[in-house]
Order: structure tokens, then sequence, then C-alpha cells
């Protein structure tokens, strides 16, 4: 049977979390993974909503030791829980804040009191790894579908552990100077999960557990980080703390996904931080299977084993990590084997009067506009115009101190005439999620809103 053990740190005084300012062992992390794992009620699919990311990489870590399935869903939503609820009745939420979800609940400090920490490093002497096998489900990740409800994609500990030595590997992680990995994704998103819990308990590197998100709290974590650091994030992210204009705390690494990075964007960030930036590509359904330096051109270069290939007008990725042939939901042109470029995603292809573009495309040259902090492109399906009218874009930004007209007049040096927007709503800020996402229902309830106030004014 092959097997891979839960962490890789050789020895048990290796520092695996940073946590208040305070260093975790890896021997105090298997010491509270055991506290835990016998502390689990009997439910064998766990909702890990832990806020903490070592709590979180704890909680991970004891559903696999008693062979538990941790469920990582996109969101809490009412809808989403209930959904969750019916794919595994026997769900339990394991958390370390209360949380409004309608489910059985253990918190953290009823599971692990704080005066077990103390223990925990008395029994640093015992550094037993538990190995894992290699076909046991550690996760399941949603996805939310094209009906609404969430599609479930299965994760084995041996695919989550090829994908985050690979990508450990890529980014050179592995060079033994044990690098620690700040993160502002939270860690139940798969580039959360896999960037900034798994690939440091597989490369020796350290968690740390704060999920910062505005820039001050970035650039605080960022200046108490241990050397060499990694910064996991988004392109939002990062446009967000250039802006600011704080002294931001150069990081060794800068990893972004989520979203392409703008190659401008990727310029600055390297300038400002002093550090290489990599963007990683994939997928909830195939975690990650490429990278690049966004500074150095724009293809993508596959990780070894992944293999990209055409079939049924769909581009497929295999191999390695991927267990199964899986589309991939993109535009993408093969270069070589190991090569390609990203054209956007198929779903953001948009078709008006015979001429083609793509939301990515046109979100590039709006948040390209001088005086735009953040901006969204909008496609309404037919049904949502009212009076059966022509669908027309929409556009969503935050540009203190700018008009609609001279935004507008801005975008018709950039792009074509019918791909301008009708109407641009100005904003004081957009609602993305963690991960820097506006999902294409938020941007739908910003639409409705929209309408709701025009209908008003007009009565």
């Amino acid at each position: 049977m092959i097997a891979f053990p839960l962490v890789t740190h050789s020895r048990a005084q290796d520092i695996l979390a940073w946590r208040h300012g305070k260093s975790i062992t890896a021997a105090h992390f298997l010491a509270d993974v055991r506290l835990l794992a016998a502390a689990l009620p009997a439910g064998r699919h766990v909702l890990n909503a832990s806020g903490d990311r070592y709590r979180f990489a704890v909680g991970m870590a004891a559903a696999l030791l008693t062979d538990r399935i941790s469920l990582l869903p996109p969101t809490l939503t009412p809808e989403m829980v209930r959904q969750v609820r019916n794919f595994a009745p026997d769900v339990f939420c394991l958390t370390d804040q209360p949380q409004s979800v309608d489910m059985p609940q253990l918190l953290w400090d009823d599971a692990v009191p704080t005066r077990t920490w103390a223990a925990a490093d008395a029994r640093s002497d015992r550094y037993d790894v538990p190995r894992i096998a290699a076909a046991q489900t550690a996760a399941i990740v949603f996805t939310s579908g094209s009906t609404g409800a969430p599609v479930a994609h299965r994760k084995s500990w041996g695919a989550l552990v090829q994908s985050a030595r690979a990508e450990a590997a890529r980014l050179g992680l592995l060079d033994g100077r044990r690098h620690s990995i700040v993160a502002t994704v939270a860690p139940q998103h798969m580039y959360g999960f896999e960037s900034s819990v798994l690939c440091a308990m597989q490369s020796g590197a350290a968690i740390t557990a704060s999920h910062p998100f505005y820039p001050a709290d970035i650039c605080s974590v960022l200046a108490r980080a241990t050397h060499p650091c990694m910064l996991v994030t988004t392109p939002i992210h990062l446009k967000a703390l250039l802006a600011s204009g704080l002294e931001i705390p150069s990081p060794d690494l800068v990893l972004s996904a989520t979203a392409p990075m703008p190659p401008q964007l990727a310029l600055a960030v390297e300038a400002r931080l002093h550090a290489p930036l990599f963007e990683i590509y994939g997928s909830t359904e195939t975690g990650q299977v490429a990278s690049r330096r966004t500074t150095e051109g724009a293809e993508w270069t596959l990780y070894p084993g992944i293999a990209l290939g055409v079939a049924d007008g769909s581009v497929w990725a295999s191999g390695a990590h991927v267990e199964q042939p899986t589309p991939i939901a993109d535009e993408l042109e093969l270069l070589t084997a190991e090569r390609f470029l990203l054209h956007g995603r198929s779903a953001d292809l948009i078709n008006i009067a015979g001429k083609r573009s793509s939301l990515g495309y046109l979100n590039h040259q709006l948040n390209a506009v001088p005086g735009v902090i953040d901006g969204a492109f909008f496609m309404p399906d037919d049904k949502e115009i009212d009076g059966g009218g022509v669908t027309r874009l929409m556009a969503f930004a935050v540009a203190p101190g700018m008009k609609a007209a001279t935004l507008l007049a801005a975008l018709r040096e950039r792009i074509d005439t019918i791909f301008l927007p009708r109407p641009i709503v100005l904003l004081d800020s957009l609602p993305r999620n963690s991960t820097g996402k506006l999902p294409r229902e938020t941007l739908q309830a910003l639409a409705q809103e929209h309408q709701r106030k025009g209908s008003a004014r007009a009565q």
C-alpha cells in the first residue's frame, strides 16, 4: 500500500507554524492533531470552518488520522449548508468561532482546551509522523454547478501530496531554507488549501495562522514574518496593497492565483516588493497544473507529469495528481507538450452582433483605466432584461472622483464600441469574497439592485 507522511518536517523541533507571534513545532502540531482526533464526534464528514489557518490544518489532519473526510464548500450560505447536509447527512462543523449553520458544531476550544498546549510541548519527544494511505479520500471540494446545486470533487491524499510537492519544487521551497507562508486567501478555498496549508506541510515550511485581508493587516503580518517568506495572494489583494500607499515589508517570493495577473501589475509588484512574482494555474477540479513568472512572458509551463490534450472540442488535463482526465473550462492555446497560453474562461466568451470578446479581456481594460481601483463587467442573461430588450453589458467600478461619462470615454479608447457598458455603475467598493472573486450571482444581485433603484426613481 502506498502511503505518504502527514508532514515532511524531519525533526520534532522543526517549526511548522507561527501563531500570535509564537512558533509551533512539528511535535506540538502532531500532539494537537491527536488530541483533536480523540475529541471528534461520530460523523465521518467534517465541515472545517476554522478561520485560524493553523487550527484548520490541525482539523484537516485529525480528520485524516481518523479516516474522516473534510468538506470544503465555497461559502456557508444557508442554501449551500443545506446542500452539503443533503450530500453528507452525518456532517458536523469544526470551527474556532460559533457559526450560523444548521448542523452540529464542535468548537475548537472545547475539543482542545488551552491548557493542553503546554502539555503538547511537554510531549515533544514523541515524534512519530503518521503515514496516510495515498488512496484515502482526504477532502471533497465543492464548486457551484450550473443548476445551482454544488458539485463535489473528491481529492485523495496521494493526489494532494503530489500536487503540493510539485508546487514546492517549482517554487524553490525544497532548498532547505524552511520558508514561512503568509496568505491572504482562506484555507477552505482550493488555492489556499493547496498553497498555504498543504504546501507547507509537504515542504518543511511554516504555516502562518492569521488570515490578513486588508492592506494594513497584510503589512503587519509581513513585518512579523520570518524569512525567507512567501506571500500567497491574489491580483485584487495586490492591487489594493500597492494603492494603499503603505510601506510594504518585502517577502522573498509572491504567489498569485484566482485570476490572471495583468502584466503591468506584475511589474509594479516586483518593483515595489523587491520579490519575484509567480502565478499558478489550475482549478478546483484539477488542482494546480502549471505556473509562470508573469514578468518573463505570457506562457504557462505545466508541472512534471501533467499533460494537456484536445478531445470533443475541449482541452483535457491528465497525469500526475490529476487522477482522471478532466476538461478545462478555459480557452487554452497549446504551444508545446509543456507550454500553453491562456485566453480566458470558455464561459466568459461573449458574442454581440457577431463580434466576440471575453469578460476577462474587458475587465482587464476597465481596471487599466487610470483612476479605477476595481471594476468588473457583467453580461445579463436575456431573461434578466426587463421588457425583452436587447442584452447589453453592464460594468461596476470603484473610481473615486470620476464620473461615469469620463470612464465611458476612457473605455471607448480601449474597446470596441459594441462592448461599451450601458450603464456603468460607480460604487464605493465591490463585494468580493475572501479570495478576491466576484461570483456571477454577486454581480447579478448588484445588477438587480441597480435596476430596482432605477425603477424607483422613475416612479
